[in-house]
């Protein structure tokens, strides 16, 4: 088959003169599409790479493809970027991997994803969304307790997510939302901060999903309940965290955290794969932070990481995804194509 590789490229990506230094941390490396190439050839498919943005428009009605294997995170900041691919790709006819259009734009803005969450049951950190420095007063005067976290309201691979954004009083408070608005130009999300362990979840397949596994981010040293993944940590992840799959949580909570990854991955529309977020407290509440229905795919990411400590290669994970798009698509697979199935 051929498998179109939908993406963009950091290098592609025109940067705002005095712009923050994380606007591109959201889009890929060349290294990451080589590796995704590799991985579905190495499959007996064809990698046909038709890019993002305006040269994906061109590529597109180019070069045909049977489907599109997505990770193109879309341009601009608008809170339904993610969708712009897939949403061309359904105009086009063209079968895809990963979640629709609904589900990215609902995914990528995070005060939209916590109402889904309420919906279905799940406990998500108590939260106000703050549009303009107008909105200040009301949040002074909400019931929300500290500490409490800032960040944007629609981005993703932590952008906005720093050491500053957890804060313990008024005017951290006032400073974080106003650096959320002003260099981000989104509404700030401001959250009850859980202490506790951050754990990320990843699942593949449909119908149900299988969960991959759980895994904790532990900082090397030792764990703090007001440690935060922040992008500081993220750009030096292997000097300053490890990885613990299966985490050091009481069985029941383990099994609460996968209850949860499933009934969201419902709830908000995943397709064949997706990684979510949570904070557990003192007493193992589980409480859900996000979700990434378009998660990174570089061999440095967190999903990527996940399956290598539950005993997948790169390549495997790559074939579980692909697979299940295949058959929820309705297309054949190649003879071996369960082979590394769950």
């Amino acid at each position: 088959m051929k498998i179109g590789l939908t993406y963009d490229l950091k290098n592609n990506i025109t940067l705002r003169p005095g712009g923050v230094d994380d606007e591109a941390e959201e889009y890929d490396p060349p290294g990451t599409i080589d590796a995704l190439a590799r991985a579905i050839e190495g499959l007996g498919h064809q990698a046909v790479r038709l890019g993002g943005g305006p040269e994906f428009l061109d590529n597109a009605r180019r070069y045909p493809v049977d489907l599109a294997f997505n990770i193109a995170e879309g341009r601009g900041t608008y809170r339904s970027r993610e969708a712009q691919i897939p949403s061309v790709l359904e105009m086009l006819g063209i079968p895809y991997s990963g979640a629709d259009p609904m589900s990215l734009a609902v995914c990528l803005d995070k005060p939209s994803a916590k109402l889904v969450c309420l919906a279905a049951g799940v406990a998500t950190p108590r939260y106000m969304v703050v549009d303009s420095p107008a909105d200040l007063p009301a949040l002074d005067h909400s019931d929300l307790t500290f500490p409490m976290f800032v960040k944007p309201s629609y981005e993703g691979s932590s952008k906005g997510i720093r050491q500053n954004s957890r804060v313990t009083n008024r005017q951290e408070l006032h400073q974080a939302v106003h650096r959320v608005l002003e260099l981000y130009h989104q509404p700030a999300l401001v959250e009850e901060f859980i202490r506790g362990a951050e754990v990320t979840v990843g699942a593949v397949g449909n119908d149900p999903p299988k969960v991959l596994g759980v895994m904790e981010v532990v900082p090397r040293q030792g764990r703090h309940p007001d440690f935060m993944y922040s992008l500081e940590v993220k750009r030096d992840w292997e000097a300053l965290v490890k990885y613990e799959c299966p985490p050091q949580l009481p069985a029941s909570c383990i099994r609460d955290i996968e209850a949860a990854t499933v009934t969201l991955f419902k709830a908000l529309g995943c397709r064949d794969l997706t990684r979510m977020d949570f904070r557990i407290d003192a007493s193992h509440r589980v409480y859900f932070l996000e979700c990434n229905p378009l998660p990174g795919m570089g061999v440095y990411s967190d999903l990527p990481i996940l399956a290598g400590l539950v005993g997948w290669s790169y390549d495997q994970l790559v074939e579980n995804i692909l697979n299940a798009a295949l058959q929820r698509c309705g297309l054949s697979t190649p003879p071996h194509a369960h082979r590394a199935s769950l």
